[in-house]
């Protein structure tokens, strides 16, 4: 008791943080001193030993981790609980959503979904000029980054091409906001190269938006449809994913005498322990915690049934170069075939194994396959697929070296394109390498601009000001400051190798 307490005195004392952040480590710390959900002894092992990571969600789920409201569904119909009229105009509308928004539970004690704006605002639009819709649009986005502030927060907009998607795009290049976060759902048959091209056009400015390759992630949900949610993660609408729990591929790879004991005993045995440690918080979220049956579930904005697991993975380039070693061989991940095909052969195990195992209280009953971003603790370790920062290949070698990891993880995997600065001069190149990268069998399309203050760490972002004043004890308003500076002091976030496209239009010509 000692020790919590002085921990609990430094989360008060601390002058970094504001008091709303001070509120937020008070509950999560208060959470932690409950027992963990119960586990057996080797589950609990491979956990303490983090072969196996709960991503630090808390030792009682009380809410699930990611809620994708239908928030038409409020729009609609109004909501008791909350004493909301349906809205009739589109000021009414945004304040419906700005009252909703507050309501909605995440792991960040925030909403990390806000829905798909165009689809939820166009129907009050007619009528409404442009300008005004520019105007409160741009009140609509300052209202979210200082009352939501958190850069997990997640919009969508698209395929289709309309006003309400080009204004948010608009609004977006000009404030430079950490949040909230967006994605461009983009299709070639629906969206137009006009979109894209401002959405491409927005990254060279800000980094922002993703573009999610709609296609694909429309084949993998229902008619109810998806969201992009918290970094790049999939998700169905009105459900969301109850945990995400993940392996760290180089410590399995430590843990096999080769590569043939790694496939045949080592990864099913890690993935098993996966799995338990997965089961356990359900059955507690689903079962002990009453979540469901909140107003949330009973006015429809979300469905029981319509949550899945997020089976998570980390840290593949570690596990390949390992197991490359093991064999004596010397080429290393994104740069030699061989080891980018153990790579992919790896990526086909792990959704053979996630297939095969049935889950209760889970989406279609089987868990989904992610690969993740990473924490800020992650020291030496890569996320999920990606090619460690600093030896990123030229752009295209990049995109070629992991394609085919995208068809294994449905519930979001994405890659991080660092361009130099001379892109800001050729912007068409982002265009056609974004156009190139989704036909190659990408599900998300995302790049950073070497030079911009707003940069994506592994999903989030962060403005480097805001770190530096961070750094400086200023503090900062914004609850993902704090993450992205110890993340650029443990990690290798800050050292992505900036590319020259030199060839830019080679991606674009390989559709």
């Amino acid at each position: 008791m000692p020790d919590q307490l002085e921990m609990l005195r430094r989360i008060t004392d601390d002058p970094s943080l504001s008091s709303a952040q001070k509120a937020r480590a008070l509950s999560l710390a208060a959470e932690n001193m409950l027992p963990y959900p119960a586990l057996d002894a080797e589950t609990a092992k491979a956990l303490d030993a983090r072969v196996i990571c709960d991503m630090f969600e808390g030792h009682a789920p009380y809410k699930p981790r990611y809620v994708l409201p239908d928030y038409a569904v409020v729009l609609t119909k109004g909501s008791d609980w909350l004493e909301l009229p349906v809205p009739q105009d589109l000021d009414e509308a945004l304040n419906t959503l700005m009252i909703a928004y507050h309501h909605v539970p995440s792991v960040t004690g925030m909403p990390v979904y806000i829905g798909k704006l165009d689809d939820l605002l166009l129907p009050f639009c007619t009528g409404v000029s442009d300008d005004d819709i520019y105007r409160k649009i741009k009140l609509f986005w300052r209202y979210i980054d200082r009352v939501l502030p958190d850069a997990f927060l997640h919009a969508n907009i698209g395929p289709t091409d309309n006003r309400v998607a080009r204004t948010i795009l608009r609004v977006d290049a000009e404030l430079k906001q950490i949040a909230p976060n967006l994605t461009l759902l983009y299709d070639p048959a629906t969206s137009g190269d006009a979109l894209l091209s401002q959405a491409t056009g927005n990254i060279v400015e800000c980094s922002k938006p993703h573009v999610a390759n709609h296609p694909l992630h429309a084949a993998t949900f229902d008619a109810r449809g998806y969201g992009i949610v918290s970094c790049y993660n999939a998700l169905p609408i009105a459900g969301g994913a109850s945990t995400l729990t993940r392996i760290n591929l180089k410590e399995v790879a430590l843990r096999a005498r080769d590569t043939r004991h790694f496939f045949t005993e080592v990864l099913p045995h890690y993935a098993d322990l996966a799995f338990r440690l997965m089961r356990a918080r359900i059955d507690y979220l689903f079962n002990h915690s009453g979540f469901f049956d909140s107003f949330l579930v009973t006015e429809g904005w979300i469905e029981r049934d319509r949550f899945t697991a997020m089976y998570g993975i980390f840290a593949m380039a570690e596990a390949v170069d390992v197991l490359q070693a093991k064999a004596g061989q010397t080429g290393r991940y994104g740069h030699d075939a061989a080891a980018n095909a153990l790579g992919h052969r790896i990526s086909r195990a792990l959704s053979d194994l996630v297939q095969a195992q049935p889950m209760e209280n889970v989406w279609r009953g089987r868990a989904m396959l992610h690969a993740q971003a990473g924490l800020s603790t992650d020291t030496g370790l890569t996320p999920g697929v990606r090619i460690p920062y600093g030896t990123e290949p030229d752009p295209v070698a990049h995109v070629q070296a992991l394609a085919p990891h995208h068809a294994y993880y449905p519930s979001g995997i994405s890659e991080i394109l660092t361009l130099d600065e001379t892109i800001k001069a050729n912007p068409l190149a982002v265009f056609q390498l974004c156009k190139g990268a989704l036909a190659s069998g990408f599900r998300e399309f995302t790049a950073n601009v070497a030079s911009n203050d707003l940069v994506r760490v592994t999903g989030y972002m962060i403005r480097l000001s805001d770190v530096a004043k961070h750094n400086a004890q200023k503090g900062s308003r914004t609850n993902t400051t704090g993450l992205g500076a110890e993340a650029a002091a443990k990690t290798a976030i800050l050292q992505h190798q900036p590319r020259v496209m030199g060839q830019e239009f080679v991606a674009g010509h390989r559709q």
